[in-house]
């Protein structure tokens, strides 16, 4: 899910805005210039510190070395057998793996099952109905468990509301609810009915949403009323309004739960209070059994063109990976741990490792709603202890947040039933790793630093508890299953300690499926770089030990607190502001959020001499600030916009972000030589008063 560069430079930090930046993971990281073949900057030290397991994890673990074994002597047979092992098919599957139509594979292609009665019914058949499945954790500390069989019948409810409101198999539905059991129903609702979920963050705006649910052609939005954040009420339903106003969408009705009990606008016919259609609903519905390779779900991710793409997973290599991955992953003894992952269900992490992962293995997890500093900022460890987690997994943008803040806050608190942490969404740098390991996990708790993508559904390279001697800062090595490679530019494989290019080389059970409805842009955007191979997006390299680092992004997508961002969805915004004539945004280092939106913006003559005879302006950068956030949401907010009269060009028109991104980090001016006007940054320094 990130791209991790060995020991980053150090650089300002900056306040984590934890209303709308924290704990998500989202995605891939940090955009890096680099030019393979040639010694990397920051590079992994030849010898670095190891952290062995201990003998009881050895001995307790999950995951055994045999696994690596099996996979390598026969790959297709090992994922057959897990899946068998960790899933209940309707119909036995007698295909594993179709690669016919490369690049989109079919798994498991003539297996029917349904990822639901995986999630929930099984295991109420198995006599866990009185196992607490949800811990839900309110902000202001109201403590609401769901058992097995509530779970059941709640979401038993809310797909016959579905239903009654028209949903059927195959229909989309589209997710806008805060962070709480009832958006984990919802989705497993949406997968019981076999009707694909589009699961959208509740911090993106109302532009944003209606450009998701215009593309997935959503018939039914599921929104609440409102969102409690950092001690407020604020409102939620109302972007969906405005998000659908225009009427331009395929929504029949808003499903709406009232959580903050604010006033809404209604428009009968349309809008659908949850209380009146699912709590009156039956708790008998019959899961309806679909192909292995029916859609699961539709998440959208930034792109490089600006056009965010609808990524495509479906049910049965998915669920597949999502049940073994988890297991093996985190170590889970479904019978004794309290698990508890801090993302957002509205990133892949909330879907792999909050709603199926863990449901799938029966396992008892923790869901918080809140801030980790709300009301205060030992909230998160006040919660450990209350719950006693075992397992706990967050973004090492929070984890700096709460260095940052003391170790006075865990240590009021007893956080002794940890015994396996981990981190998504973005590089950890060794200092925040260390102090993870020392302060949250008491020198006793393996930490699993894990690195996936939405696109590939689970998590592909980490340490193993129980197998790994980890190294701050190291992904290691891929899981079993999985066959990733470094390939130079010209698709070598490197292995030495050369830095080239992340690739996943064969199919994977969990891996995409496709972009919805834009196939040429699914093979263009992955497939194209090397022939049948999956192209990560990333670079990377192998220490001396064949341990896998992590380099950054090679493409123009940032990663902010571990949510991944295009720089031409930023750069859209902020031309579509009337001053703004042209815009160029980078991810520049930040040691808080990984990395941080600056833009470049040349204003509009028009607004210049407006703005002159006026006397207006100087407020600009924050009314620009301002629209991007409503634009596209907080997290794409930037933290520097720099009015600029030009920007560097080559002869063919390309904007050269490296340089942009030197002057964003404060760093002597690179080479220019390729530029159409190399004067140009002379310009730009000399306006910034470099």
């Amino acid at each position: 899910m990130y791209s991790r560069m060995p020991p980053p430079a150090r650089g300002c930090e900056t306040a984590l805005d934890t209303t709308a930046t924290t704990t998500h993971n989202s995605e891939l990281n940090h955009v890096s210039p680099l030019t393979y073949g040639e010694k990397m900057p920051h590079d992994a030290p030849t010898a670095p510190e190891t952290f062995p397991p201990s003998e009881t994890t050895v001995a307790n673990a999950v995951a055994r070395e045999e696994l690596f074994e099996r996979a390598a002597a026969d790959r297709q047979g090992f994922w057959a057998d897990i899946s068998r092992e960790y899933l209940t098919w309707d119909t036995d599957f007698t295909s594993v793996l179709d690669w016919s139509n490369a690049p989109t594979a079919a798994w498991f292609g003539d297996g029917r099952l349904n990822a639901c009665y995986n999630a929930v019914d099984r295991h109420v058949e198995a006599g866990l109905g009185d196992r607490i499945a949800l811990h839900f954790e309110a902000e202001d500390g109201t403590r609401t468990d769901y058992t097995y069989a509530e779970l059941k019948d709640e979401v038993s409810k809310a797909a016959n509301a579905l239903a009654s409101l028209g949903v059927a198999t195959g229909d989309r539905v589209a997710i806008y609810l805060p962070m709480g059991p009832i958006a984990v129903i919802s989705m497993l609702a949406c997968a019981r009915l076999g009707a694909p979920h589009s699961v959208v963050f509740g911090g993106f705006s109302a532009d944003a949403l209606h450009s998701r649910i215009q593309d997935a052609g959503a018939r039914v939005v599921i929104t609440s009323d409102g969102q409690f954040r950092g001690g407020k009420a604020l409102p939620l339903k109302l972007a969906v309004d405005e998000a659908i106003s225009a009427g331009d969408t395929p929504v029949e009705h808003v499903l709406t739960y009232r959580r903050t009990g604010q006033g809404v606008e209604w428009t009968d016919g349309r809008d659908v209070w949850w209380h009146d259609v699912v709590d009156a609903a039956s708790s008998e519905h019959e899961p309806v059994i679909v192909e292995a390779e029916h859609p699961l779900f539709i998440l959208y991710t930034s792109g490089t063109t600006g056009k965010p793409k609808g990524v495509v997973h479906t049910t049965g290599g998915y669920l597949t990976q999502a049940a073994f991955t988890h297991k093996n992953v985190f170590d889970v003894h479904p019978d004794t741990d309290v698990y508890w992952c801090t993302a957002d269900v509205g990133w892949i992490t909330g879907h792999t490792y909050v709603t199926y992962g863990p449901l799938l293995n029966a396992t008892t997890q923790v869901i918080y709603e809140g801030t980790p500093a709300t009301p205060n900022k030992d909230r998160w460890w006040e919660i450990i202890e209350k719950y006693g987690v075992t397992i706990f997994y967050t973004a090492p943008t929070a984890i700096r947040t709460c260095m940052k803040w003391g170790e006075e806050f865990p240590a009021a608190h007893d956080l002794t039933s940890l015994r396996i942490l981990g981190t998504v969404g973005e590089p950890i740098n060794p200092e925040a790793w260390l102090w993870y390991h020392r302060v949250i996990g008491g020198e006793r708790c393996p930490i699993v630093d894990t690195w996936w993508q939405t696109e590939t559904g689970g998590i592909m390279i980490s340490p193993l508890p129980g197998i790994t001697a980890t190294k701050p800062g190291s992904a290691q090595r891929p899981l079993p299953g999985i066959t990733a490679k470094i390939l130079d530019n010209l698709g070598e494989e490197i292995t030495d300690e050369t830095p080239g290019l992340l690739v996943i080389a064969e199919p994977w059970p969990a891996m995409l499926r496709g972009i919805w409805g834009d196939p040429e842009r699914f093979k263009e955007t992955y497939w194209a770089r090397f022939e049948g191979i999956y192209f990560a997006g990333d670079g990377a390299r192998y220490d001396e030990d064949g341990d896998i680092w992590l380099l950054g992004r090679v493409d123009d997508v940032m990663n902010v607190s571990g949510h991944r961002l295009s720089t031409a969805e930023i750069e859209s915004a902020l031309v579509a502001h009337d001053a703004v004539a042209e815009a160029a945004v980078v991810g520049a280092k930040d040691d808080t959020t990984g990395q941080a939106v600056v833009a470049f913006v040349i204003l509009r003559e028009e607004y210049i001499a407006h703005a002159d005879e006026q006397g207006e302006g100087t407020d600009l950068v924050a009314t620009l600030r301002e629209h991007v956030r409503r634009e596209i949401g907080p997290i794409a907010k930037p933290r520097d916009i720099l009015i600029v009269p030009e920007l560097p060009k080559t002869r063919s028109g390309k904007i050269m972000r490296r340089l942009l991104r030197d002057v964003a980090e404060n760093r002597a001016i690179g080479d220019v030589t390729t530029l159409a006007d190399s004067s140009v940054m002379d310009l730009i320094s000399k306006g910034l008063g470099r």
